[in-house]
């Protein structure tokens, strides 16, 4: 058997160049960075709100406070991961989420179930005025009613095959790579 093949749909240089434009969005949608938090959901998306911190900061001289959730204990899969899951910790920043609008940062938007994990974690650690859901990737398959408010590239894909989202921490490099099973390639 074959390893799963991987096709690059975003380098480094274009995963950039989307972030950049996802943080102006952001601060256009938000009216400018008063009262705006970014949460990034562990493992990928806290990398990705990171950077776009630092876009955020780059363009308009200050950073909105950053943070982190780990949504493993309100997964709805939690039996199927095992008997004793790794937890990570949820970092909130200093300023809390009380009143805030709440940019929630992901990598891949799929089927909204990740989403509505971190959307109930966020609720038992406060109550913000809006939420605003940003995605690197998003791609067909939803199986709840979630969309993302900023997206940095849609992807159609089949069923089968999924779409990645690499950062450095984790990965070794920044991109997007569409995976397809063995049996496809």
């Amino acid at each position: 058997m074959s390893p799963p093949s991987r096709i690059p749909l975003m380098d480094d240089a274009a995963v950039r160049r989307a972030l950049s434009r996802m943080a102006r969005e952001i601060v256009e949608r938000n009216g400018g960075l008063e009262g705006m938090v970014l949460m990034g959901i562990r493992r990928r998306g806290d990398s990705l709100a990171a950077l776009l911190r630092d876009e955020i900061a780059r363009a308009d001289g200050s950073a909105p406070p950053t943070g982190a959730l780990d949504i493993t204990l309100y997964r709805d899969d939690l039996a199927v991961v095992g008997p004793r899951p790794v937890i990570g910790e949820t970092d909130l920043p200093p300023s809390g989420i009380d009143g805030r609008t709440v940019v929630l940062v992901d990598d891949v938007l799929y089927t909204g179930r990740t989403v509505r994990a971190a959307l109930n974690e966020l609720m038992d650690w406060g109550r913000p005025d809006r939420v605003l859901l940003c995605v690197l990737a998003e791609r067909d398959g939803r199986e709840l009613p979630i969309r993302a408010d900023v997206v940095g590239r849609r992807v159609d894909v089949p069923g089968d095959e999924r779409v990645e989202v690499l950062v450095p921490e984790e990965d070794g490099r920044l991109g997007v790579d569409l995976v397809r099973p063995e049996d496809a390639a």
